[in-house]
């Protein structure tokens, strides 16, 4: 299509007269030496408009495009129209600008580390934030659809705090996939059995559905105690730029 028009841009230019109009057809019968091509058929070069203006392109109205660098004038008949817009005056946008990030933009051996000490944080409060920096909201290359994000550490997971009355009515189930087999639980009671599986559910919450959140998922590391086995990742300080994430005593 016009993705094959090469590397060069393209100018519009009027179309002839009536009385100096030739269809297409005769255009290529009387050139027919002429070896150039659009769009996989062949054309004439077309010398008798010396200057380009604009115009408003109609379905029933052939027009000519001169190539950069160039003094060919190429044919375009009535029937491939209909892939041009009378208000691209340079040509058709056979240039798609729009990034998107590519396999070496998102390399995980290249990503931040980030660690962050759990103690008398707010447990909503630092989940979200740490779901903003494992889908990397928090770059201008931001993709929804990509994992641009970076990985995260959180330790003393043990230490983390929940507002009100949640200690004792905030309440866990897991089931086993048998008949009978749902398992209840509060906040205290798993934060005594497994506290790391307590941040693990909320940021789980917090990313999307599907495989993308699910390798997401992996970017989280939780620990119980201020002990990590990543050091050789040189983690850095998390950002936490809500003063409320931090409970008040």
């Amino acid at each position: 299509m016009a993705i094959l028009c090469a590397s060069t841009s393209v100018v519009f230019s009027p179309s002839p007269s009536s009385s100096q109009r030739l269809s297409f057809s005769s255009l290529k019968n009387t050139h027919s030496g002429n070896n150039d091509s659009f769009l996989g058929f062949s054309v004439a070069s077309w010398k008798s408009v010396a200057r380009a203006t604009s115009f408003s392109v109609n379905s029933m109205r052939d027009f000519r495009l001169r190539f950069q660098n160039s003094d060919k004038l190429v044919l375009v008949p009535d029937n491939q129209g209909w892939m041009f817009e009378d208000t691209e005056f340079e040509g058709p946008d056979i240039w798609n600008t729009t990034w998107y990030p590519k396999a070496k933009d998102h390399i995980n051996t290249e990503k931040t580390w980030y660690i962050v000490d759990a103690t008398d944080k707010i447990l909503g409060r630092l989940a979200s934030t740490i779901a903003v920096y494992i889908r990397g909201k928090n770059l201008p290359t931001y993709t929804p659809s990509v994992d641009m994000g970076a990985f995260v550490i959180v330790v003393n997971a043990e230490k983390v705090a929940v507002s009100g009355k949640k200690r004792t009515q905030k309440l866990y189930r897991r089931h086993s996939g048998r008949p009978g087999g749902m398992k209840v639980e509060t906040f205290d009671q798993l934060q005594k059995r497994i506290p790391e599986r307590i941040i693990e559910h909320a940021v789980r919450g917090m990313l999307p559905k599907g495989s993308l959140g699910r390798a997401l998922f992996n970017h989280l590391k939780v620990y119980k105690g201020s002990d990590h086995p990543h050091e050789a990742q040189k983690p850095i300080e998390l950002p936490l730029k809500d003063k409320r994430i931090q409970k008040l005593k």
